[in-house]
């Protein structure tokens, strides 16, 4: 494939930006090469400067579950945009969007929105904190909750992508704070709650993880976590920014039965556009101002293009819940086959999928949590990952990032996915 043009984008991208992006795992640095620059996208499929076409694994990282320009939502954005693009007072959409929301997920009684999944987990932190009156709270070793300091200690996502270990500017009076766990480990979060007898807020997780590759919750983990919760009055808080509406119509909560105080969403529910959402049960969301004294607030939050995007793009999947279970089939004949064509390959190698989520790790190790998820051969992952994308895949430009399948992806699309597979040799 020529990639002239994004080579000459990046270049010029250098002088005005830092690495040249304005989101660190999109500069190719992990996995080496030229970023490329996308022009449009339609379906399941990408187009960049040079007019290559590349079936889509990434999907903006999860929102586009109906695929690319879906035209519902298109032409909801081009009506609303008439009217103004935002306006920074209340409006009925908002509302409609609340209630549509609360009509999908379990246990969310009030909701907050805002204008990004950082800013959701950051302000559900500290609502978990103003409530309890506590000041720690327990993440897990390779979850991303974004970029907000308190959870920059042994993150995913391109933390764990550019082996970043310490982050310059969060201080150690912050990241005291910040308990850490393993995935997977109920024995692990136990020890931390019995040192920290009474000052742990918050147990915060991703149900499912997409930020050090897809890695699902075992048997009895978030069982277990509900259980620890409720004896120590503690906040269990689902970060659903990938996993809302993506794994189920009341996202993870539902696809798995267990029940969180506080959820938060991001992307997904904007249609892909920048907008986020914090809430839960009634008696912790009411310390939220203006009815509590745990301050939030936000200009662009309820954002009227943001809104009707979203508003648009759930009410088809709560209309559609086939539509769930055509992402899991696809899922399941990319897992099934890709593993066969791997094993014949002699290639080590797991594959983890939670419905239209999925990863492939070059490893022999079962990955469950962090440790097992570095076991990868990164170097595999980077010969992969560039053969895929000559073959005109476009997959994560890392090996710690979950793919996610769109609705839009047709058999054909499949099939010259695994077509692409059978070509690689180590």
């Amino acid at each position: 494939m020529d990639f002239s043009k994004s080579v000459d984008l990046f270049e010029r991208a250098q002088r005005s930006m830092p690495g040249g992006v304005n989101s660190p795992v999109r500069a190719f640095r992990s996995v080496g090469g030229t970023p490329v620059f996308i022009k449009s996208a339609k379906g399941a499929h990408l187009f960049d400067e040079d007019d290559n076409q590349f079936i889509d694994y990434i999907n903006s990282w999860g929102p586009m579950i109906l695929g690319h320009a879906y035209e519902p939502v298109v032409k909801a954005i081009q009506e609303k945009a008439g009217d103004s693009t935002s306006f920074g007072t209340p409006t009925e959409l908002e509302i409609e969007m609340a209630e549509l929301i609360k009509s999908m997920s379990p246990n969310v009684d009030l909701i907050r929105m805002v204008s990004s999944g950082t800013e959701a987990c950051m302000s559900a932190i500290r609502l978990a904190r103003g409530y309890t009156g506590r000041n720690k709270f327990i993440k897990f070793e390779g979850c991303y909750h974004g970029h907000a300091d308190c959870f920059l200690v042994k993150a995913g996502s391109g933390v764990a992508t550019l082996n970043i270990q310490t982050v310059p500017g969060v201080t150690a009076g912050v990241a005291k704070d910040t308990l850490t766990a393993p995935y997977n480990n109920l024995a692990s979060v136990e020890k931390l709650i019995e040192e920290n007898k009474g000052e742990i807020a918050a147990v915060i997780l991703e149900p499912v993880v997409g930020n050090m590759g897809c890695v699902p919750p075992q048997e009895g983990f978030l069982k277990g976590l509900r259980k620890l919760c409720n004896e120590e009055n503690i906040i269990l808080i689902f970060d659903e920014v990938m996993t809302g509406f993506r794994l189920a119509a009341g996202g993870a909560q539902k696809y798995f039965g267990i029940d969180a105080d506080l959820v938060t969403y991001g992307k997904v529910i904007g249609g892909g556009l920048p907008v986020g959402a914090f809430g839960g049960k009634k008696e912790i969301m009411e310390h939220i101002a203006p009815l509590g004294n745990v301050y939030q607030a936000g200009t662009l939050s309820g954002n009227p293009i943001a809104m009707i995007a979203g508003h648009t793009m759930l009410k088809e999947l709560k209309n559609n819940p086939s539509i769930y279970t055509e992402l899991d089939q696809k899922g399941a004949r990319l897992e099934k086959t890709l593993n066969d064509i791997l094993a014949a390959k002699n290639i080590p190698h797991r594959i983890n999928r939670v419905g239209s989520m999925i990863s492939i790790f070059f490893t022999n190790e079962e990955v469950i949590n962090f440790e097992t998820a570095c076991t990868t051969d990164i170097k595999t992952f980077n010969k992969f990952f560039h053969h895929m994308l000559d073959e005109g895949i476009y997959l994560p430009p890392s090996g710690y990032e979950s793919w996610f399948i769109s609705n839009a992806l047709s058999a054909q699309d499949i099939q010259q996915t695994l077509d692409a597979v059978e070509k690689f040799r180590l």
